[in-house]
């Protein structure tokens, strides 16, 4: 026996297509990701995450222009009280363009067929960027040369002045 592809009724869901999807994959949504987490200190809750699902871009034939796997993940990082304030900053610097005025990082992962996939990768990429803002810089400790090293670059700076000073034209007397 054939089924039909448009459900239990029969009918193509044509006022709504893509509302169904997405009502479909909010259900789908798996108990164990309630919190994304960083380190003993941060995790990230559910509700301070947002995916939305588009088509992906790049070779996969009909595939890619039927199934909207790729996935863009949208964390509220200014607005997040699990970040602390120098967590933040260090955020927004390392984000670059994925940083939006209104403060939100914006992480795109289309690398794999399987929208599963990608929303783990999307995942894992924020909470890696997280984890890179927590490492405080170390500061600089100013140093100066030793005495040694500036006699030699002195010394290599006037046997060079030397080489360059022998070129040049050459007279025809000798």
């Amino acid at each position: 026996m054939r089924r039909n592809r448009h459900g239990r009724s029969g009918l193509r869901n044509a006022l709504f297509p893509r509302a169904a999807g997405l009502l479909m994959i909010a259900a789908k949504r798996r108990p164990d990701h309630q919190m994304l987490r960083i380190n003993d200190q941060i995790s990230i809750e559910e509700w301070e995450l947002v995916e939305s699902f588009t088509r992906a871009q790049g070779p996969g034939g009909q595939h890619v222009n039927k199934v909207e796997t790729a996935v863009e993940l949208r964390f509220e990082a200014e607005r997040s009280p699990n970040l602390p304030e120098p967590v933040k900053r260090r955020l927004q610097r390392l984000a670059g363009r994925r940083w939006t005025q209104d403060g939100a990082v914006v992480i795109l992962a289309q690398e794999t067929r399987s929208q599963a996939r990608n929303r783990e990768l999307a995942r894992e990429k924020l909470a890696e960027l997280i984890l890179k803002a927590t490492v405080a810089p170390k500061r600089r400790i100013a140093t100066r040369p030793t005495l040694g090293s500036q006699r030699r670059r002195l010394k290599a700076k006037t046997e060079r002045g030397a080489v360059k000073a022998l070129r040049g034209r050459v007279d025809g007397d000798e």
